[in-house]
């Protein structure tokens, strides 16, 4: 059983687009460290490089799925795929729907 140090919301982190790491002031005048892999991978302790503390990451990566997501460009690229399958079946629908209408008519 590990004792944290704290919990800390992953908001709080300073996050490092370079090196995809997110940072937090550890006690002794370093930082805790995660990185964004770990975090993907459910990983939720924060360490410090320097001392024993350790830190628990709170959040929510199924109730956000965005939180990982720290640019808009990221945001977009993560939900794109998203958007073109909600497309698809849109299209597929209205495909179906023009089709028992011919469906209908040649009947009548």
């Amino acid at each position: 059983m590990s004792i944290y140090h704290d919990e800390v919301e992953i908001e709080d982190f300073e996050y490092d687009e370079e090196e995809e790491m997110y940072y937090y002031p550890c006690p002794c005048g370093d930082r805790f460290q995660i990185s964004k892999e770990e975090l993907i991978e459910g990983e939720e302790v924060a360490t410090c490089p320097s001392c024993s503390l350790i830190v628990k990451v709170i959040y929510d990566p199924v109730g956000h799925p965005y939180a990982l997501c720290h640019s808009f460009q990221q945001l977009k690229n993560f939900s794109l795929p998203f958007q073109e399958m909600f497309k698809a079946e849109e299209d597929e629908e209205t495909a179906l729907n023009e089709k028992l209408g011919e469906l209908k008519l040649e009947k009548n």
